[in-house]
């Protein structure tokens, strides 16, 4: 019943349903008093409606954090009149007493309970309503449904203190249950007559006791003309045992699978125990015996069973009593033990670890209701995926979403499945998923990151999303994403490798997105975030990628968003910036991404004054002289240089150093600069640049966005001829070359820039008629 991810495109019916549910209030339903959700009067619904409305309902507050469960759900369908419900399933701690007994009127056809602990006996009653429609009920892992509360009798101090005791209930059984036939109490508690409760259903086709011990199990033979499958997983079995299913001669599906390391079992499977099988169910076509040990050799001599192609006839089986089969088996359940490894397996599917198709058979087998074996699967499967290369790429990332969803708090499934993901979404395997699949492993990594703040899940959740294209792939998450990094930054014991890697991404999802995200970032404290990590490594005097990040990141978000400047002024910012100059005076990387953030600020007009201090303007006017990182430094300390120059001289409030100083060191470092140096640097728009270039105040200004635009389009043309057209460039250097006040060399450059664009305008032209 699990609902597995798929790579299909949604159906209507299903986005309408997810729409419906996310804006119940716009649709469906009105609010009565504030508070309680009520249907529209004119609404009636079918049961293919209704059902898929549960069942999304449930699978949405399980697996996406951001939909709000509403409490008078399952009020909606308390009247059958106008809305119907057959089939339904619900899971964990998502449904109480209450929505099962909302729901009571329905004439309920199937009804999946799987691990609701929250329901209690309470819930054995409201059963009672569906038992004349009901033909399929699981109860599985339902663990209180069995206690009721009891108040105990005795003095009021004593009920204080415990006011309520839970209580077996023993009289409940399934009578009057007429139409059922398929039942899972799968983990049922210890002390449930599982006999007396069974006893009044006439005709059982399929029975699942998994994780039940049952000494006696004599009574199943009242239902052997209509049981065609019976899974006793981890039932410790006997000689009793096996003559008794023996004896179920419809039985088309038998497990008797077991977790070989939950507990020690007396009982071993033998060639006698098999061939009983073979014999007796001549129906069979599912067999499950995992986990067993084989006491005695089933299989055929060695130098036979390597013999001839691999095959699946049961004339030619590896394994001794399959020979008796008449066709091969649907499925054999062989994970765990010595017999997957042979040659010719009578089976269609097998699950076992001889290779990546029983994994992925193990992995589809075992997710709902085996968490404990289908880890030890996944991590079969990560094996396959870290050291060779996996076949059925599609299958095995739809089951490992699958698996990370149904378990989203199953430490070991977590672990496991998002260190299978890191591989299987890596660049070789990229080609070959679509978009909607590479979402979904999007979701259950932020899942994961949510739910767990354990160092091995959020570095392999972090390693993962570092094989997707950042902002583009993540932006339909785009706020949730950037809130759990900086969560992860902001916690006081940090694992470094997880650090680099958080910084890493956070840097990567501000770089190239529009100003409105950057400034939603902001707000959520990414500045504040940055400039801690800095300080915390510049106290310890080291200077690493985490360093360089976090600086790098700040310059992002600071691009033409005056908000984040204003942040890191406020913060602090400068502080830090001189002491990291001055502790790392040879950290070339790391000055370009401070200057190229100073950059930033600079343009900003009314934070300039803010950079007008002797101290400030010495250390940028030192920093045109630098050769870091070839001229990225010089350059844009010439740029910050530039901005505060356009105020003009009344507003240079110093005294040290002169204006004039300062402008002279400026024209020399712009003519030292190679025309075409390659660039380290990304311009998403020119309008800072252009800006200072109509303006007669500061001629050193308008020269240094002038041989911006001439080593950017002389060096990338392909990129900012373009844009430099589009942003209007070409009329404002027009006018300036007619300006008195600008430079001749200034002109000079100008004329060369339009030159440029006209040129790449003329090759690029569409001639094509």
């Amino acid at each position: 019943s699990l609902k597995m991810a798929s790579d299909s495109p949604e159906s209507l019916m299903t986005l309408c349903t997810d729409y419906c549910l996310r804006n119940l209030e716009g649709t469906l339903c009105y609010l009565l008093d504030n508070e309680t959700l009520r249907l529209h009067p004119d609404i009636f619904l079918p049961s293919e409606i209704c059902d898929k409305l549960v069942n999304e309902y449930v699978e949405l507050v399980k697996t996406d954090s951001i939909f709000e469960p509403h409490e008078s759900f399952f009020t909606l369908f308390s009247d059958p009149r106008s809305t119907r419900l057959a089939r339904i399933h619900l899971r964990e701690q998502i449904v109480q007493d209450q929505d099962l007994e909302a729901i009571r009127k329905q004439d309920l056809v199937e009804l999946y309970l799987t691990n609701c602990e929250k329901l209690t006996a309470k819930s054995l009653q409201t059963l009672v309503s569906f038992s004349h429609t009901l033909i399929s009920l699981s109860l599985f892992g339902c663990c209180n449904i069995f206690y009721e509360e009891e108040n105990p009798g005795g003095c009021e101090d004593d009920c204080l203190v415990n006011p309520t005791r839970q209580v077996l209930v023993k009289d409940f059984t399934f009578e009057g249950f007429s139409r059922l036939r398929f039942l899972n109490l799968g983990r049922l508690i210890e002390g449930v007559n599982v006999e007396t409760l069974l006893r009044p259903l006439a005709s059982l086709a399929a029975l699942d006791l998994s994780g039940i011990q049952l000494n006696d199990v004599g009574f199943l033979t009242q239902w052997k003309d209509s049981l065609v499958s019976l899974v006793l997983y981890n039932m410790d079995l006997s000689e009793e045992h096996i003559q008794v299913i023996a004896q179920l001669h419809k039985l088309r599906h038998l497990d008797i699978s077991r977790d070989h390391l939950s507990s020690y079992y007396k009982f071993k499977l033998t060639r006698r125990v098999l061939n009983l099988f073979v014999e007796n169910l001549v129906n069979l076509t599912s067999l499950d015996v995992s986990g067993h040990t084989m006491l005695e050799n089933c299989t055929i001599p060695s130098m036979e069973e390597k013999m001839g192609q691999t095959s699946i006839e049961p004339a030619k089986s590896s394994i001794a009593p399959f020979r008796g089969l008449k066709r091969p088996l649907q499925f054999l359940g062989l994970f765990e033990t010595s017999l997957c490894r042979l040659t010719h397996i009578p089976a269609y599917k097998v699950s076992g670890d001889k290779n990546e198709e029983q994994v992925l058979n193990a992995i589809e087998a075992y997710t709902e209701h085996r968490p404990e074996i289908t880890s030890r699967a996944i991590n079969l499967l990560f094996d396959i995926a870290r050291i060779e290369r996996c076949s059925q790429l599609l299958r095995a990332l739809q089951l490992v979403i699958t698996a990370l969803k149904c378990h989203k708090d199953d430490k070991n499934i977590q672990v496991t499945g998002s260190a299978a993901l890191f591989y299987l979404t890596n660049s070789e395997y990229r080609m070959e998923q679509s978009v909607k699949l590479r979402r979904q492993v999007i979701q259950v990594v932020l899942n994961g990151m949510e739910s767990y703040q354990e160092v091995t899940v959020q570095r392999n959740c972090c390693l993962t999303l570092c094989n997707f294209s950042i902002p583009e792939e993540l932006e339909f998450q785009y706020r949730r994403v950037n809130e759990l990094l900086l969560n992860i930054l902001n916690q006081s014991r940090q694992d470094e490798s997880i650090q680099r890697i958080a910084v890493h991404l956070c840097n990567a999802l501000v770089c190239q997105v529009d100003n409105d995200h950057k400034e939603a970032v902001g707000k959520m404290g990414f500045v504040m975030t940055m400039l801690k990590l800095i300080q915390k490594k510049g106290s310890g005097g080291t200077c690493d990628q985490v360093m360089e990040f976090s600086w790098s990141a700040l310059w992002n978000i600071t691009d033409e968003t005056p908000d984040n400047c204003e942040m890191f002024l406020n913060y602090s910012g400068m502080k830090l910036f001189l002491e990291c100059l001055k502790e790392f005076p040879e950290k070339q990387e790391l000055h370009r991404n401070m200057l190229g953030l100073l950059g930033n600020v600079a343009e900003v007009k009314e934070l300039r004054p803010q950079l007008m201090t002797s101290q400030f303007i010495s250390v940028f006017s030192n920093l045109l002289e630098s050769k870091a990182d070839g001229i990225e430094v010089s350059y844009n300390a010439c740029g910050v240089l530039s901005h505060i120059m356009f105020d003009g001289p009344e507003a240079w409030g110093i005294c040290e150093p002169h204006r004039e100083e300062v402008v002279k060191r400026m024209w020399a470092a712009i003519q030292s600069w190679d025309i075409n140096s390659r660039r380290n640097i990304n311009y998403r728009s020119f309008e800072p640049i252009l800006r200072l270039l109509p303006q007669g105040i500061s001629p050193v200004s308008q020269h240094w966005a002038t041989w911006a635009l001439y080593n950017l389009v002389s060096v990338y043309p392909d990129k900012y001829c373009p844009l430099l057209i589009k942003e209007g460039g070409i009329p404002l250097l027009k006018d300036m070359i007619k300006m008195a006040s600008a430079r001749q060399e200034t002109k000079e450059m100008a004329r060369k820039v339009i030159e440029h664009c006209s040129n790449f305008k003329e090759e690029n032209m569409d001639t094509s008629r």
